[in-house]
């Protein structure tokens, strides 16, 4: 691949684009917004306006409403040998792109699992797909070439392919991803109006459910919209659990102890199914998960001290696998998690020990 057009220069659009310049790609670069395309040009994303003629590989990265009509756009214009998109749903915008009468020999519908909460070219990234997985929807006519310039486009975002078929992945993502979404800023929004004593009591769990919380209500709206049954879908599976756990829960409280001992087992079970579920995620490189002990470090809130305790765990020997930091409401200090091997906690804790740092149970 020589030569690349990015539609759309938002978060996908640019990251995509910065690792192809990065490789050598030259790269065009369009936005319904000028304003965008020139600033992540200045990024060195590539370079803002249409290429002169056709290049090798047109990637659209516009909201899933919008893809069909600007891969239609693009093919009736003849900007590309190949044409793809990034959208977060498959199944949708190819059947708008066949029933707006396209040939899609020509196209490849892809899907990169990789994003943040922050949108737009500023967010960008040529590193954002590096050791993602990039999901590839090829369909029985989908041209060679087509196929082998989208797997070009994942190796030089260092990304990794995966195929599947367009509907399997709407499935997949309501359940991994747009799903999750949903119900972290249901929890979120239990904290709007707080009182903010109990506010002032949000620890690293509150933490962990809400952080996808803070996404950009419009950038989901577009992906929710594409792919509404699939989630919708799941919901309803999660509204059953959640039902039953009330259920459970009211059960407890009841004086009558065959009620109690009901209740007890329907939580348990529901912790136990979490458990079990948890325990089917990826772990590190998307190997299978691994089981690891948690080191917690008390650290002040001062400029490189969390560099001087890396520094200090790497001169022991030990390979730091996640890093967890719960900060304290009280006091300018906080707690530092260190997830690591079982067989490296007790070198870890005497040589943080030896180093002075303070170390919790």
């Amino acid at each position: 691949m020589r030569t690349a057009l990015v539609i759309g220069t938002g978060l996908m659009g640019t990251s995509a684009a910065l690792a192809l310049t990065a490789r050598g790609v030259d790269v065009r670069l369009t936005d319904h917004d000028p304003d965008a395309a020139r600033t992540a040009a200045s990024l060195g994303a590539g370079t803002a306006g249409e290429p002169d003629g056709p290049v090798d590989l047109v990637i659209v990265a516009v909201p899933p409403a919008h893809v069909a009509a600007g891969l239609a756009d693009a093919m009736d214009r003849g900007l590309g040998r190949g044409y793809l998109d990034v959208a977060s749903v498959k199944g949708g915008p190819r059947r708008e792109l066949e029933a707006l009468g396209r040939d899609l020999t020509a196209y490849i519908g892809t899907h990169p699992m990789a994003g943040r909460e922050r949108s737009g070219p500023l967010a960008g990234s040529a590193d954002l797909f590096e050791g993602r997985p990039w999901v590839l929807t090829p369909t029985p006519g989908t041209d060679t070439e087509v196929l082998n310039l989208a797997l070009e486009l994942v190796a030089l975002c260092r990304a990794v392919p995966v195929v599947m078929d367009a509907d399997a992945h709407d499935r997949a993502v309501a359940l991994v991803s747009h799903t999750p979404q949903l119900v972290s800023s249901m929890v979120a929004a239990r904290l709007e109006h707080a009182e903010d004593a109990a506010v002032r009591l949000c620890g690293q769990g509150i933490l962990d459910v809400t952080r996808i919380a803070g996404s950009e209500p419009g950038m989901w709206m577009d992906i929710l919209a594409a792919n509404p049954g699939p989630v919708a879908d799941v919901l309803a599976d999660v509204a059953v659990d959640l039902a039953e756990t009330v259920q459970a829960l009211r059960a407890l409280q009841s004086a009558d102890e065959d009620k109690r001992r009901g209740g007890a087992a329907g939580i348990e079970d529901i912790l136990r199914r979490g458990n079990a579920g948890r325990a089917k995620v990826p772990g590190k490189h998307g190997t299978a998960p691994k089981a690891y002990e948690t080191v917690a470090v008390l650290i002040g809130d001062q400029p490189g001290e969390l560099a001087r305790l890396f520094a200090d765990a790497g001169a022991a020997g030990v390979n730091i696998e996640d890093v967890r930091i719960e900060h304290s409401t009280a006091q300018q200090a906080g707690l530092v998690h260190l997830t690591i091997e079982p067989r490296a906690v007790a070198a870890l804790t005497v040589a943080l020990r030896e180093r002075g740092w303070s170390l919790r149970q």
